[in-house]
């Protein structure tokens, strides 16, 4: 018991707190540490569309997908490693699925998913 309570400890000092929140379907920009030489690191973009995600605690995953040159490329990230400096929401969308692996079937405007506004409470008299 003692130990899982310690295991827990440093893994809650080692979460990501500046995490805006993603949900499937959202297209994201990533900002990833690239390690070129051995004291040469720099920042690369990663974007595309949140096709699945795995929640568990700091093993939480998210897959997304972009196309490049026109074949389709899925990654893997692990929201919370250091490597991540930034996470960006650029749109959210209208999905009716919890996984949209389907889009790895569908080729140009066919991709292409409907966009969630967000509604304001103010209304006019």
């Amino acid at each position: 018991m003692q130990t899982q309570s310690i295991i827990d400890k440093i893994n809650s000092q080692s979460l990501n707190s500046n995490l805006p929140k993603i949900s499937i379907g959202d297209t994201v920009r990533i900002n990833l540490l690239i390690q070129e030489d051995k004291e040469k690191e720099r920042v690369q973009a990663y974007e595309g569309i949140v096709i699945a995600m795995h929640n568990n605690k700091i093993n939480t995953t998210i897959t997304v997908r972009r196309i490049l040159q026109g074949i389709g490329v899925e990654r893997i990230f692990l929201i919370h490693s250091p490597k991540i400096t930034k996470i960006d929401v650029l749109r959210h969308s209208k999905i009716r699925r919890a996984k949209l692996y389907y889009l790895r079937n569908q080729i140009g405007k066919a991709t292409r998913l409907k966009q969630k506004f967000k509604t304001s409470a103010t209304s006019t008299i």
